[in-house]
């Protein structure tokens, strides 16, 4: 696995898009998480303390031309997790990208992939791979067009019927 590009090289390859599905509604914790759950809140207004290499990778990509979307499927009520996600979705905001959240009680109909992924240009999946505890396990990258085609077309269900983030209320 250690063969497949980064994230950031596989973005700064994108010439048209970047699509990422989301279905988990906990990942493993990290310092920013746990930060939020004792009260700290971003300061937003101080963009240094917050932004990241990720956020600038987007913000560089969206600036070629690049449209970044990003699809979360959600239970309700929300985890902890969750909250804190929708919290600082802020910054992807502002780094460009559009961000859906779908209840997953809406999308019970919907035959969606086992694992969350990224899809470059419609032409390359990158597959996330995650413990039963939310640890990162892994990722694969696959270019099968059928492959890519039944991942876009999940997402692109997903994608409409999620509520536009500013819209989202949290439950």
């Amino acid at each position: 696995m250690s063969s497949i590009p980064d994230f950031g090289e596989l973005l700064a390859g994108a010439e048209k898009s970047a699509v990422h599905l989301e279905m988990r509604d906990a990942y493993f914790s990290n310092p920013r998480f746990e930060a939020w759950q004792r009260g700290d809140r971003v300061e937003w207004e101080n963009r240094a303390s917050w932004w990241r290499p990720f956020h600038q990778d987007i913000a560089d990509s969206v600036a070629r031309g690049v449209t970044v979307r990003r699809a979360r499927v959600v239970s309700e009520p929300v985890t902890d997790y969750i909250r804190w996600e929708h919290y600082q979705t802020a910054a992807n905001i502002e780094a460009g990208e559009l961000v859906r959240w779908l209840p997953r009680r809406s999308a019970w109909d919907l035959l969606l992939p086992g694992s969350d992924f990224w899809i470059f240009d419609g032409e390359l999946v990158r597959v996330h791979h995650f413990t039963g505890d939310g640890h990162w396990s892994g990722k694969e990258l696959c270019g099968d067009p059928a492959v890519v085609e039944q991942h876009a077309a999940a997402f692109e269900r997903v994608w409409e019927r999620a509520v536009p983030h500013d819209e989202y209320e949290i439950k």
